[in-house]
């Protein structure tokens, strides 16, 4: 098989895999919030579970997140420095 797919190489679609990753960790954050505290209501023991399993994936997205940011900041050019182009103009009639 020798299909090419520009997503899945590193430094390409950074900001499309980002927003994925993010709305991921957003979903498991409210997950967990609610599963800790259905559990501090219940008392259920898969409330508590899921609250720590959608924890830990909080963390694990909250690092794809971040290792896409960098990568975001890695590929981005530089910017453009604007150069002068004559000499600066002489403003004349300014008396103090």
């Amino acid at each position: 098989m020798d299909m090419q797919i520009r997503v899945l190489h590193c430094g390409s679609c950074e900001t499309l895999k980002a927003g994925v990753h993010a709305t991921a960790l957003g979903l498991f954050a409210v997950m967990a919030l609610y599963n800790a505290a259905a559990w501090l209501c219940r008392r259920e023991r898969h409330l508590a579970v899921n609250a720590v399993l959608y924890g830990a994936l909080t963390a694990w997205e909250r690092t794809h997140v971040a290792h896409h940011l960098a990568a975001l900041r890695d590929h981005e050019p530089p910017p453009a420095v604007p150069r002068p182009t004559g000499p600066a103009p002489v403003i004349r009639g300014l008396a103090a």
